[in-house]
């Protein structure tokens, strides 16, 4: 971990929560359009259906979720595999830039299949498969069956993810409508959208707080730092779709042939504006949370360029964050009011260290196995699990809530049931404590 000067201010943990609830429109509800807060955000996580519009709803004033539903049909956001290899829902724009940003991360995957594409032409795999999902979009079961007729002694999943890892394949609707049900089905981005992919730094470069509505009121707050490892645990919920990191040798046997990417390339691969943006929505932050973020590796280039546009600042283990110099860094003492929010959002697995949101004693508590449950924010730190049955929203604290907390999560329950599902009687209930 890169150190920094004494000189530079140290960032509380409660600094840290606060900055970064703010950037992510926790704090306050935003008045931003759906599109415009799905583009501030970086994307939604959207390993599921749902859990976008739940997201938004706990962000978002006035939000409904035919706004997000209609942006997907008209095809103005999009569903489609970007960071840490998991789904997410982003703009359009963002789509065709992001996309090509993670390209090497999606290339060292392959490494992962490498046994079950022995002797695959990755290029023509490429140019086979972009063929036949731009005819028709294709489930991945119909993807892979019509690789195998090309590749039969290759193994079927290989094939598939190759082809989802070397194409920006994107989820065509109804799959991503609100109260719409549909199999996935791929097709390119650059098919469904009708334009080609651009520069991968492309997108707005912010100059100052990017989250609507003022600022609270008060310095940033110094002191010491969350410390500890980042906590182990999921970044995906979709195996079909998803594949870990290599973190050991490569497999034996002969790599596929062909080149390392196919498909229009960026013009300008260097990330420094998506750095501006992820600072924006996540900051302040270190090198190594943005690539945990992206998935990537060497981004230290990108933040040594931007250092002279940038403020640093440091943990109480003098790892230097980088921030935004105008952005919003609220008072520790500024209300972090009840927020629910849905199954691996991004405010929980976009920082190396998690515990500006994560105490420490709750790591791990939040997902069992592959399964996440969503997330019960109060006090602006992650404080229980929830679920919504057929006519009940059932909350489970890890500890006691105090009757003010209480009747708080009440609330924001109340509210978000109005928001998603207006008209549909729901009990709140107060399950069981999930002791420590």
């Amino acid at each position: 971990m890169t150190k920094t000067t004494a000189s530079a201010p140290v960032l509380s943990p409660r600094a840290l929560n606060r900055a970064t609830l703010d950037r992510q429109l926790l704090l306050r509800r935003s008045g931003l359009s759906a599109k415009a807060a799905v583009g501030h955000l970086l994307g939604l996580q959207a390993q599921n259906v749902k859990p976008p519009y739940y997201a938004l709803a706990a962000r978002l004033d006035g939000f409904a979720p035919e706004e997000l539903s209609e942006l997907m049909a008209d095809r103005e956001v999009v569903r489609i595999v970007t960071m840490r290899s998991t789904i997410h829902t982003h703009t359009a724009e963002d789509c065709l830039t992001l996309r090509p940003l993670v390209q090497p991360a999606r290339d060292r995957e392959l490494i992962n299949f490498r046994k079950g594409l022995q002797g695959v032409d990755l290029a023509r795999l490429a140019v086979l498969a972009r063929e036949l999902v731009e005819a028709e979009p294709r489930t991945m079961k119909q993807l892979r069956e019509a690789l195998l007729a090309e590749w039969p002694d290759a193994d079927p999943q290989a094939l598939a993810i190759a082809a989802r890892c070397k194409l920006p394949l994107v989820q065509v609707t109804p799959r991503g409508l609100w109260g719409r049900s549909g199999q996935v089905a791929l097709t390119t981005a650059e098919h469904w959208l009708g334009r080609p992919a651009g520069p991968a730094s492309a997108g707005p470069a912010p100059a100052g707080p990017a989250p609507a509505g003022p600022a609270p009121a008060g310095p940033a707050s110094a002191g010491p730092a969350p410390a500890g490892p980042t906590p182990a645990g999921p970044t995906s919920a979709s195996p079909t779709l998803t594949s870990p990191t290599p973190t050991g040798p490569a497999p034996t046997g002969p790599a596929p042939t062909g080149p390392a990417s196919t498909g229009p390339a960026p013009t300008d691969p260097t990330p420094d504006a998506t750095v501006l943006r992820y600072l924006a929505a996540f900051g302040p932050a270190s090198v190594k949370d943005m690539q945990t973020w992206a998935g990537l590796t060497r981004l230290r280039d990108a933040f040594e360029r931007l250092r002279p546009r940038l403020r640093t600042f440091r943990d109480e283990n003098g790892v230097e964050l980088f921030d935004l110099p105008d952005a919003s860094r609220p008072a520790e003492d500024t209300p972090a009011p009840p927020r629910f929010l849905p199954e691996f959002d991004n405010l929980l697995l976009s920082h190396a260290d998690r515990t500006r949101v994560v105490p420490t004693e709750y790591w791990g508590r939040s997902w069992q196995g592959n399964q996440a449950y969503c997330t019960l924010l109060v006090d602006g730190f992650l404080a229980g699990v929830w679920r919504l049955t057929e006519d009940t929203l059932v909350v489970q604290p890890f500890d006691r809530l105090t009757k003010a907390q209480q009747n708080d999560v009440t609330a924001e329950g109340q509210r978000m049931l109005a928001t998603l599902h207006p008209g549909t009687p729901y009990d709140i209930r107060f399950g069981t404590v999930v002791e420590r």
